[in-house]
């Protein structure tokens, strides 16, 4: 618990370092993908989960998505490919979701929360860290949507 609090102080202390209000957005944004990965950090991954017994990939984005932005998306992976607005790996922002084709068979979402790195709902480790250029994930990429408006 002390942990946590302290975490929690900390980006409260960094979110108010920022110098310009659009540095302290972007701040913000990856002060609360934080806090929410620091929740569920570990769950274990659940086709079809939604609660923090277990999780799939989709069921971890809207949950994070609701609990950190107040932002209800929906479903599934395929209906929240469609929302927002396309941007272009290069560009990505803390809160945009970040896509991936592991096979053929599926789609595989995170979100990216900067400096290369998403977070997501794995088969093997359950919600962690991964990084954009990662060998696996590097290949697997396929495309990103921006849906705050950050």
């Amino acid at each position: 618990m002390r942990k946590i609090i302290f975490i929690l102080l900390s980006l409260l202390f960094l979110s108010s370092c920022g110098s310009s209000k659009n540095a302290t957005s972007v701040l913000s944004t990856q002060n609360k993908l934080e806090i929410e990965y620091q929740k569920y950090k570990g769950i274990p991954y659940k086709y079809g989960g939604t609660t923090s017994s277990g999780f799939d990939c989709s069921g971890f984005v809207n949950t994070v998505y609701f609990n950190a932005f107040k932002y209800d998306l929906p479903r599934t992976t395929t209906l929240m490919s469609k929302e927002g607005s396309a941007v272009n790996k290069s560009k990505l922002k803390p809160g945009d979701l970040v896509f991936f084709r592991p096979s053929k068979k599926y789609l595989h979402m995170g979100i990216y929360i900067g400096n290369g790195q998403f977070i997501h709902s794995s088969t093997s480790k359950g919600i962690i860290k991964s990084r954009l250029d990662n060998v696996y994930w590097k290949d697997k990429y396929r495309y990103s949507r921006r849906v705050l408006k950050n």
